[in-house]
C-alpha cells in the first residue's frame, strides 16, 4: 500500500511540474506584462503569486533538474536580455554565482534581487525555501521588488502578496497539526534540502549525501544504523536524484524508496504532501 502511495504522489508531482513549467515558460499577448527570471520552480510560484497576470517568468532550470549542477542554454540567456528583474534565491547556490555574471553582461539594465534577504544562512545550505516560515520572508521580498519597479500598481502587487502569506500560514499550519504528535521525529533523505523545514518544525533530517560527495560504505552504514534506530521505513529521494545506494539502504532496512521533491512548481500543495509523507513515517 505504502509503495502504491509513494507511486502516484511521485506521478502527480512529475507532472505538475512538467505542467507549471511549460506554464511559466510560455509568453502571453499583450505588452503589459513584466519579463521575470528566476533561478528555480518555487521562486516562479512564489513570484507568479505575487505578480498575477502583470509578470511573465522564465524559469532557469526545468523541473527534474539539479541546480546543482544545471548549465544554463544560450537560448535562455537570450530571454534574459528582455528581462527587468532577475529574482535570484540568494543563499548561495553556485549555479547562481555564475549567472550573475553572465545576466549583467547580456542585460546591464536588469535589477537583480535577493530574496533571502532577512533569512539566516546556515551551514552554507542553500535551500532555504524548504521551511515556509522563509518562503514567507521570499514573497515578502518579491513583492517589495515588484512595488519598487511597478509602483503604478503596488496595491495591487500586496493584496497578492497578503492572499499567498495566508495560504503559507495555512501551510504552516497544516504542517503542526500533521506533524506534533509525534516523538520520533527523524527522517532519511538523500540529499540535504530540508535542513530549514526540519528546524522549524524540530526534525531530524538524516542525509546519505554529505558536502556534495558520493556516501561512502562507512556513512551508507551510519545511515542504515540511525534508520534502525530510529525504526524508519523510508529513504527519501529528490527527482533530481537517481541513487543505487538509497536503494541499498532501503532494503537493509526492510522499507522502501519515497519521493521527496525540494523544487515544486506548486509549492504549497508539494509541501502538504511532504507533510502527509512524514506524518506516515512518524507514525511506524
Amino acid at each position: 500500500m505504502r509503495g502504491i502511495f509513494i507511486i502516484i504522489c511521485g506521478t502527480l508531482l512529475a507532472v505538475g511540474a512538467i505542467f507549471m513549467f511549460h506554464l511559466y515558460a510560455q509568453p502571453e499577448h499583450g505588452n503589459a506584462r513584466m519579463d521575470v527570471v528566476v533561478t528555480i520552480l518555487p521562486e516562479a510560484d512564489f513570484v507568479r503569486h505575487v505578480g498575477g497576470d502583470r509578470v511573465r517568468v522564465t524559469v532557469i532550470v526545468p523541473p527534474g533538474v539539479s541546480p546543482h549542477t544545471y548549465e544554463p542554454r544560450p537560448e535562455q540567456l537570450k530571454q534574459v536580455s528582455a528581462a527587468k528583474l532577475y529574482f535570484m534565491v540568494g543563499s548561495g547556490m553556485k549555479l547562481e554565482q555564475n549567472l550573475v555574471v553572465k545576466v549583467r553582461a547580456i542585460n546591464p539594465d536588469i535589477k537583480i534581487v535577493n530574496i533571502s534577504k532577512g533569512i539566516t544562512i546556515i551551514d552554507n545550505d542553500p535551500h532555504v525555501w524548504t521551511a515556509p516560515a522563509n518562503a514567507k520572508l521570499m514573497v515578502e521580498n518579491i513583492c517589495d521588488a515588484l512595488v519598487q519597479i511597478d509602483p503604478g500598481h503596488a496595491g495591487y502587487y500586496v493584496n497578492n502578496a497578503n492572499a499567498y502569506l495566508r495560504e503559507l500560514d495555512a501551510l504552516d499550519y497544516y504542517f503542526h497539526s500533521k506533524l506534533d504528535q509525534f516523538d520520533n521525529r527523524a527522517f532519511l533523505v538523500y540529499h540535504p534540502a530540508f535542513g530549514y523545514l526540519a528546524l522549524q518544525y524540530n526534525l531530524t533530517q538524516i542525509a546519505v549525501e554529505r558536502d556534495g560527495k558520493e556516501p561512502t560504505a562507512r556513512v551508507i552504514r551510519d545511515c542504515i544504523d540511525q534508520a534502525k534506530r530510529y525504526k524508519l521505513g523510508y529513504v527519501f529521494v529528490a527527482p533530481q536524484f537517481t541513487t543505487v545506494q538509497c536503494e541499498a539502504i532501503a532494503r537493509e532496512i526492510g522499507g522502501e524508496i519515497g519521493t521527496m521533491d525540494p523544487l515544486p512548481a506548486n509549492y504549497t500543495a508539494n509541501m502538504m504532501q511532504i507533510a502527509d509523507l512524514l506524518a506516515e513515517e512518524f507514525m511506524d
